[in-house]
């Protein structure tokens, strides 16, 4: 669905993103995560024809976007940057004229997509009387509009209390499975993305330092839970066996390169300890995500090579 090869964007001589190549396959909700100034924005907008990179190719739906815009972006609805409306005119009226943009769309299309987003009772409502979440659901009845196959968000969550980041939670989760979309995610709200996304991309100073699933991104590589009488004594043992390189707090083994969790449940049971539990650990994403930008990764990494 969406693919970007090599893309380097500088502005003055600051470098934005350095050769980011990215692929994001259709029917997937993927997240896009990085510190303010880690280059999400810039990639969205040279997705959505809006900025233009200094080198590489941005592909939608295999249209080159720098090429053909106007093809690539076809059934492609965004949230970029903070939504403007007329504060005067109903919610309704601000989809009608937004609508002329792209192209007219018919009436029966915009009381759809506000029923989608849960505004048809305020619909004629003046939109200064909606709050800062019934803005962001109607800036997402506008993205809607065209009926889209990709739906690309940037920060859609921004200044949402935590009812409204629930409600806008769900929301993905329906667009997704009812609609089929593919949704791209761009957020600084680490556990919503880790509630919603399968994929993430996380940047740093413009550059990839990881690709994978959710999955890959949360289990700590190595490092697995065991339970079993004595740990203490049990971890001495594996050790001693080379079959361990570290334990810790009581309860965590990384094992040693090469060696599977059936070698050390054979090594404890042959040794006559009872093995209650063993399991890959696991990590919250705002772990991984906090690991990845202290650890000063320098080199692109994707999750077969390792976190």
């Amino acid at each position: 669905m969406i693919r970007l090869n090599t893309i380097s964007k500088w502005f003055g001589d600051r470098l934005a993103l350095d050769r980011v190549t990215l692929e994001i396959p259709a029917g997937e909700i993927f997240g896009l995560l990085g510190h303010n100034g880690a280059g999400k924005s810039t990639a969205i907008g040279i997705l959505l024809g809006q900025v233009w990179p200094s080198s590489g190719e941005a592909h939608i739906k295999g249209c080159n976007v720098l090429h053909d815009r106007r093809g690539a972006l076809q059934g492609v609805g965004a949230i970029f940057e903070a939504p403007v409306f007329y504060d005067y005119l109903s919610g309704q009226r601000n989809l009608e004229i937004l609508s002329h943009y792209t192209g007219p769309t018919p009436r029966a299309r915009i009381l759809e997509v506000l029923e989608w987003v849960g505004l048809s009772s305020r619909a004629g409502a003046p939109v200064r009387t909606y709050s800062h979440g019934m803005r962001t659901r109607l800036a997402l009845a506008q993205a809607l509009l065209p009926n889209p196959e990709l739906l690309i968000l940037d920060e859609p969550g921004d200044g949402l209390d935590p009812e409204g980041i629930h409600e806008l939670r769900n929301m993905v989760h329906r667009l997704h499975r009812e609609l089929g979309l593919t949704i791209l995610l761009s957020s600084h709200l680490l556990t919503e993305v880790e509630q919603v996304c399968s994929r993430i991309a996380v940047l740093k100073a413009g550059r990839i330092v990881f690709t994978g699933t959710m999955v890959e991104a949360t289990r700590r590589q190595g490092w697995l839970r065991l339970r079993t009488d004595v740990f203490d004594e049990a971890a001495a043992f594996l050790l001693e066996k080379g079959l361990l390189v570290e334990q810790r707090d009581g309860d965590s083994i990384r094992l040693a390169k090469g060696v599977g969790a059936e070698a050390v449940v054979r090594a404890l049971v042959e040794q006559g300890r009872a093995v209650y539990e063993i399991a890959p650990q696991e990590q919250t994403l705002e772990d991984f995500y906090l690991t990845l930008m202290g650890g000063g990764a320098s080199e692109s990494r994707t999750a077969g090579q390792g976190l």
